[in-house]
């Protein structure tokens, strides 16, 4: 098989990054396409990811998107998540550094085209990485991809849509492919500073690797390092979330940090300030900024900060550790073995900030809602209290911290069958991932017990079933000292593991027989392994079973175990038809053993490749997808969460006129609680074993240009139609059927049969008190929604000499979301995720372009990244667009720039500078109201400009 331009273009993109260091400066354009087209020529064939077969023709009926170890280094990306998160392919917001108290912070993944982030399937040396242990959103199993050492990675291969065929579970939205480095010339110490310009977020890293091996060439070991360290940056080091928003439309709103209040009053007249010194005992919190505010429209003063939302980590700190080996060794001609071993070791640290940091009487006093009567003010009563970082001697005393290790080991055996055109490859690779998440916690009995021994004091019985108290108002309105702070709180200390082991032999022949176009080419595989998920919470963090409640103020966590045992049979046929047709077929059947039940699922795909010409390439393919459900929604154990809803029930109950159409009424009936008729309840929910796989059809269409050597462009058409995904059973239905199971006598409309499964299932979730009030529902997992999405993507390389001015390389790459569609019931609404905004963060479209400029010893590179309009907030919090808000946010562009000097032959130096204008997501702020503290997309990031400055010391050469 002749490699064509297209081939010549695609390895000038790999092996020669930037045109410096492949053309010489004076040669002509023609002498630089005969050279690199030679250079292609005398290439060996190559695994691409998104094929198991052996090919000089790179670019194929697949798209791959290439990140080298020169754009890794030239872009100014800090570590690979930051690589990955800004590839075009990357559309979807995720949480991460700054979303505070998710139930994953301490992690970092990515949303391929708006994508779950566990629709992605994460490779290292085209095996799959190891799942983190935590749960992303509290439900989804992900990977974490901040523990790769970003100096060992040759380069990043991204394929998009669905290859199940040949990759099995999980790759749904694409493929991501990081392929570590196997060979270096002698060894290389690497150091690296960086800091920003804001403040914050100084971080320090080493690396080392060095190359050796036996005098006979048989054994080759490659063995590197890795260590870094980071400074979290706290919101108040940034004027855009330092406080609340100033430039909103409407006026800033400060927390009710201490807060006396009466919730059954009207709205007008809840709130009692009871502090004759007008907050003169809390006014040095939040670093003095507390003192007296007032809610716009209420003359009801009470003590806050506009300061507060400062008070929580944006980006996390830590450290981190990896340890990397490849070793080979020849034991004949056709026998190699080799062994592989990344090891990773890490502490991030944050804080969830003062939102999720304060007390109120609700836990106390949960079966009355958190509500006491004071016969003093004759009003039923209530306490809200804030906790400020002088109230615990600097917020740096409640910094939560996650530490991990990870490993992944492989052993094998690779070589060829005699003089046979047959190879082989034999491993076995066992991964497993440890966290332990040490958070900060409030104790339930000695936080209320403190508060009752200092504030409410003695209760003096009750009226109507509520406790009376009259409080010490003037020591609420009073600073806590740290040794208060310690008798009530704690750190939580809670340990999660995954593993996967996987055996795994493959035949391949990328010569099998001869067809007009060429060898035809095939791999055949089988795999076998196990996969185990184990999570345990500390145990103060598990719910009562009859109070519903567990022992830290406020939290419940979610706990699981389980295993499965699976195989795998898969094969890949490459037909070069005739010089113009290439037919690319594959299929694999999969089968996983869960609690003694069998669930698989066969896939395949059909490709082909149509070159009517050297440099025009026609490519398309059509297959199939899967995920199989995850350990965490096969086995989560019964884990808990707090809500509130609509209680239909109730409100029949108390008026056969309201039901579920009329709902409004209810709710604004003064003789009705508001907290009956929509009334907080202790949501449960657990893993299913009986789940099915989530499936999806698949398919791309595309056409790639390389008229010379230098210049290449693809652009690829993409489908997927994804059925049978996981979703939570609605809480709103099962309330609905809950209303309509109920007997008429019992206040329900006795429209459905009780006997049925419904309302037999109904029955068990809903769990009322002997009063008929609303406590819990159990929240079960099931197969029903569905998702359909289109997008658009295109890549373009160019490289050009400037003669003695030196070689310029131009890349870009882009991606337009066309069509989103989600419907979560097959009775609900289809969402537009593109045109309606709601719930929906995502730019329609995301790019980045990179000019670099090289001459002699001296290589600059100037990198954009580039975020397409988003939905503004308005748009993305409400269900329909009533008011002139409702409209996108413009596109966001950041700069970054990097400038390296080979000053000798041994030394390298580099300084980069990222977001280099410093810009901030300040284009939204209008939009967002004043009670945010946080008024920008997070899709971009409030860090602002930051400057590294790294040394490479290159010694003990090869000849």
């Amino acid at each position: 098989m002749e490699p064509s331009r297209l081939s010549a273009a695609l390895v000038a993109a790999l092996v020669m990054p930037l045109a410096g260091t492949a053309f010489a400066q004076d040669a002509t354009t023609t002498d630089q396409a005969t050279t690199t087209e030679k250079k292609a020529e005398t290439l060996d064939k190559v695994i691409v990811t998104g094929s198991l077969i052996p090919q000089t023709s790179l670019e194929t009926a697949k798209p791959v998107l290439v990140i080298s170890a020169e754009d890794l280094k030239t872009r100014g990306y800090t570590n690979v998540q930051d690589a990955l998160h800004q590839s075009s392919f990357s559309t979807g917001a995720v949480q991460g550094n700054q979303t505070s108290a998710s139930f994953t912070q301490g992690a970092e993944t990515n949303s391929l085209f708006g994508l779950n982030p566990g629709y992605t399937k994460y490779l290292i040396d085209g095996r799959p990485m190891a799942n983190y242990p935590a749960l992303y959103n509290g439900t989804d199993v992900f990977n974490n991809i901040s523990g790769i050492p970003i100096d060992l990675v040759e380069r990043i291969e991204i394929l998009p849509g669905g290859q199940s065929s040949l990759y099995g579970s999980d790759a749904l939205a694409g493929v991501v492919n990081i392929i570590l480095k196997k060979n270096m010339d002698g060894s290389v110490v690497s150091a690296r500073i960086g800091d920003y310009d804001e403040g914050g977020g100084e971080s320090r890293r080493i690396s080392a690797a060095t190359d050796f091996g036996s005098d006979d060439g048989r054994f080759h070991m490659l063995l590197g390092g890795q260590f870094e360290h980071t400074d979290p940056i706290w919101g108040y080091q940034r004027d855009l979330t330092k406080q609340y928003n100033t430039e909103g439309y409407s006026a800033p709103v400060s927390g009710r940090d201490v807060l006396v209040y009466a919730p059954y009053n009207p709205a007008s007249t809840s709130y009692y300030f009871l502090d004759p010194n007008d907050c003169a005992g809390v006014s040095s919190g939040f670093g003095g900024t507390e003192g007296v505010q007032y809610r716009p429209g209420r003359n009801e003063p009470y003590c806050g900060s506009l300061f507060s939302p400062g008070y929580r980590t944006i980006k996390n700190g830590g450290e981190s550790t990896q340890v990397y080996t490849h070793a080979t060794f020849d034991v004949n001609d056709n026998l190699q073995l080799y062994g592989d071993l990344l090891y990773s070791q890490e502490s991030t640290r944050y804080h969830v900030g003062s939102g999720f940091t304060w007390w109120g009487s609700s836990s106390e006093f949960s079966s009355t809602s958190g509500v006491y009567f004071d016969p003093n003010l004759g009003n039923f009563m209530a306490l809200q209290r804030g906790f400020m970082p002088e109230d615990m001697g600097g917020y740096e005393r409640s910094m939560s911290r996650d530490d991990s290790s990870s490993y992944a080991l492989t052993l094998g055996a690779n070589g060829t069958f005699g003089g046979s055109n047959w190879d082989y490859d034999v491993g076995f690779t066992r991964t497993e991932y440890k966290l332990t998440e040490n958070q900060w916690a409030r104790l339930k009995d000695p936080i209320n017990n403190w508060f009752n021994s200092h504030i409410l004091g003695p209760q003096q019985g009750t009226y109507y079933g509520y406790p009376v108290f009259t409080p010490d108002y003037a020591a609420f309105y009073q600073l806590l000292t740290p040794a208060d702070m310690n008798s009530f709180t704690d750190y939580t200390h809670s340990h999660s593991k995954t593993y996967d082991n996987m055996l795994r032999a493959q035949v391949t022949n990328s010569s099998l027989f001869s067809l007009p176009g060429g060898d035809a080419g095939i791999a055949l595989a089988v795999e076998t392994g196990t996969q185990g998920w184990t999570y345990s919470p500390d145990a103060r963090l598990v719910p009562d079973p009859v109070t519903l409640e567990s022992e830290i103020w406020g939290t419940t966590a979610i706990s699981g175990n389980g295993s499965r045992s699976r195989y795998a049979v898969l094969g890949e046929l490459r037909l070069p038809v005739f010089s113009m047709l290439t037919a690319n077929l594959s299929a694999r059947y999969d089968s996983y053993k869960v609690s003694g039940e069998k669930v698989s699922k066969p896939t395949y795909n059909v490709g082909l490749e149509f070159r009517p010409i050297e440099s025009l390439l026609f490519r398309g393919q059509y297959g199939t997808a899967f995920k199989v459900p995850t350990l965490g929604d096969q086995f989560q154990g019964l884990s808990g969460f707090y809500s509130s809803t609509n209680d239909y029930l109730y409100c029949h109950s108390q008026n056969p006129a309201y039901g579920v159409d009329n709902f409004d009424d209810c709710t604004s009936d003064p003789t009705l609680l508001p907290q009956n008729t929509q009334p907080q309840y202790f949501g449960t929910t657990s893993g299913n074993p009986e789940l099915e796989p989530i499936t999806a059809k698949v398919w791309s269409y595309g056409v790639v240009w390389a008229p010379t050597a230098k210049f290449s462009i693809a652009l690829d058409y993409h489908h997927w139609n994804i059925e049978n995904e996981v979703a939570q059973q609605s809480v709103d239905q099962i309330m609905r059927d809950d209303l309509n199971c109920t007997s008429v006598a019992d206040g329900g409309t006795g429209t459905l049969d009780p006997n049925s499964g419904t309302c037999q299932a109904v029955f068990n979730q809903v769990v009322r008190n002997g009063a008929g009030a609303l406590q819990s529902i159990y929240v079960g997992k099931i197969n029903v929604a569905r998702e359909e999405l289109n997008a658009l993507t295109l890549d373009v390389n160019y490289d050009q000499s400037i003669g003695n001015a030196g070689d310029l390389s131009f890349k870009t790459s882009w991606t337009k979301n066309l069509k989103h569609e989600q419907q979560t019931y097959p009775t609900d609404p289809v969402i537009d995720l593109l045109n309606s905004g709601y719930n929906n963060r995502d730019p329609i479209w995301r790019g980045n372009a990179s000019l670099g400029w090289s001459k002699g010893d001296w290589v600059t590179t100037l990198y954009a990244n580039i975020i397409g309009p988003t939905p503004n907030y308005t748009s993305w919090t409400t269900s329909a667009c009533q008011t002139s808000r409702c409209e996108e946010s413009g596109s966001y562009t950041t700069f970054n720039a990097s400038v390296n000097w080979q000053a000798t032959s041994d030394l390298g130096l580099s300084f980069i500078v990222t977001n280099l204008a410093n810009k901030m997501p300040d284009m939204d702020v209008q939009n967002y109201p004043g009670t945010s503290g946080a008024p920008f997309n997070d899709a971009f990031d409030p860090y602002g400009r930051a400057y590294y400055l790294e040394a490479r010391w290159n010694f003990g050469k090869k000849d």
